[in-house]
């Protein structure tokens, strides 16, 4: 089944410059997640799973790597409806500008867009971690005969000055906005929520940027080109002119905007109950079958840690990290709160070989090191003896071959660190 009432717009984002080094050669959404997906994977499921097949990805920095993974993981049937396509920022007769906001983004974009039949567009982000029936949105949407409707999550006040935030009527239509409000403005911006979230003390309702328009408004909205950006503009002017909804969201969501959130929410998957759920079979997130052999683990002590498929492991101690796929970690290595994200290929036995006769390490990780509080991006090779030990300690810096942000050690993409490196 196609929701054909549905098309989808997920937007891939700006340079990313708050998830560098991770978006140097890769767009936003084209970033690995949990060692074997893509945070595009994550709002490309949530609309399979909710039968909205008709989707486009809006990107326009390093979009290569994305627009391959999209092309080689979502194929549908030659006789569906069903697509998910990257539009790519273009410059044209009548635009030769880059996209300059969200909203600037889907203007640029709608004639492609309006070669569909929908009657509402749903506009998401490409850079967030949740799952949401967006089914249960739009019938609120449509019961309610609203002309937009905003996903809101309730937060506490310490985290509402990072968010724009919302008060509702008593039929759930938003009355008024601020954006991210000083700490002393916060009072009075109290909503209504459900008993849980007031035990939570979650009584702010912050934007997350998941939209749902009427056709027509958005194409009469987006007909003035000084609005480029939905969350700072389009959205607070609506709320006196249009019937504009508030649909309450109460599970787990993060936006991961930076290089710590995205650390952490990589990591807080290995914890007994994370907050996100991968073992859903009814919900589960879809990315590309991979042909890859089962992981071999040679004496390693393993506790609170995900290992993907295809990884060759002989390490000695492995403790609350995720090891991507086509990972190999190398004897007497012990790695500690650690996001390895794997290699795209592997290394035969001749390229092994050739690589110890020139003193060069192999793509993963060596022997007798010991790694904590880092990031390894893909292909990255890391000698034997090393030592990566971050923290809040250790200064914000950038490097050739690492970045340090927020305490944490991001090894760069192809990096090559060499024998006894100590950091």
């Amino acid at each position: 089944m196609i929701n054909k009432k549905v098309l989808a717009i997920i937007l891939g984002g700006g340079q990313g410059t708050r998830l560098f080094p991770l978006t140097e050669k890769r767009s936003k959404p084209a970033v690995s997640i949990a060692g074997k997906y893509r945070l595009v994977d994550i709002p490309i499921s949530n609309c399979i799973h909710c039968d909205i097949k008709r989707m486009f990805v809006l990107t326009q920095f390093n979009s290569a790597s994305l627009n391959r993974h999209i092309k080689n993981t979502y194929i549908f049937s030659s006789f569906s409806d069903a697509f998910v396509d990257v539009l790519a920022a273009e410059q044209t007769p009548d635009n030769k500008t880059w996209y300059q906001g969200t909203a600037d983004a889907v203007r640029q974009s709608i004639h492609h867009l309006l070669n569909h039949e929908f009657e509402y567009a749903l506009i998401l982000s490409g850079d967030q971690l949740y799952k949401m029936d967006f089914n249960e949105m739009l019938d609120a949407h449509i019961n309610k005969e609203a002309d937009i409707s905003i996903a809101t999550l309730p937060v506490k006040s310490k985290e509402a000055t990072a968010f724009g935030i919302l008060k509702t009527d008593e039929q759930s239509f938003i009355s008024s906005f601020i954006e991210k409000p000083s700490f002393d403005k916060l009072p009075g911006w109290e909503s209504e929520v459900s008993d849980e979230m007031k035990n939570e003390n979650r009584e702010y309702l912050a934007s997350m940027g998941i939209y749902i328009f009427n056709r027509q408004l958005l194409i009469d909205i987006l007909s003035n080109p000084n609005r480029v950006d939905f969350g700072k503009e389009i959205i607070p002017e609506s709320i006196d002119k249009h019937k504009v909804l508030a649909y309450q969201y109460e599970g787990y969501w993060t936006d991961i905007g930076n290089v710590a959130a995205f650390y952490e929410a990589n990591i807080s998957l290995t914890d007994d109950v994370p907050k996100f759920d991968l073992f859903s079979e009814s919900s589960s997130v879809l990315t590309r079958p991979r042909i890859l052999p089962p992981s071999k683990i040679t004496g390693t002590i393993l506790n609170k840690s995900m290992i993907a498929e295809g990884c060759i492991i002989n390490a000695k101690e492995i403790e609350r990290s995720v090891i991507g796929i086509r990972s190999r970690i190398g004897k007497n290595t012990i790695i500690k709160n650690t996001y390895m994200i794997g290699s795209n290929s592997y290394e035969d036995i001749n390229e092994l070989e050739n690589n110890r006769a020139n003193d060069v390490p192999s793509v993963g990780v060596g022997e007798r090191c010991f790694i904590n509080n880092t990031i390894i991006d893909k292909d990255a090779r890391i000698g034997d003896d090393v030592t990566i030990n971050g923290g809040s300690n250790l200064e914000d810096t950038e490097q050739d071959l690492y970045v340090i942000k927020d305490g944490i050690v991001v090894i760069k993409s192809r990096s090559i660190i060499p024998n006894n490196f100590n950091l």
